[in-house]
C-alpha cells in the first residue's frame, strides 16, 4: 500500500489551505463539507487522509511542514 500524503497537492494549493486556515475559512473539523466549501472537493480523500480528527493548531502544524519541506527542496533544486 502507497501512502502519498499531500504530494498531490500543489505548494500554491497547500499555501492556498493554509491561508484559508489563517482567515478562520477552513472549517474545522475537517469534513467533506469544509473541504467542498474551501474549493478542495477534488483532493477530499487527501485532505481526509491527512488531517482527518486534528485540530486547528494540528491542521496547522501538518501544512506548515508540508510546505517547509517542499519549499527546501524546491530551493535545494533550483
Amino acid at each position: 500500500m502507497t501512502v502519498d500524503g499531500l504530494t498531490s497537492l500543489t505548494t500554491e494549493q497547500l499555501k492556498r489551505l493554509l491561508s484559508y486556515l489563517h482567515q478562520g475559512k477552513l472549517g474545522l473539523p475537517l469534513d467533506a463539507h469544509s473541504i467542498a466549501c474551501a474549493g478542495f472537493q477534488f483532493r477530499h480523500q487527501e485532505l481526509m487522509a491527512a488531517l482527518r480528527g486534528l485540530d486547528e493548531a494540528g491542521v496547522r502544524a501538518v501544512l506548515v511542514c508540508v510546505l517547509a519541506e517542499r519549499l527546501a527542496s524546491e530551493d535545494a533544486q533550483a
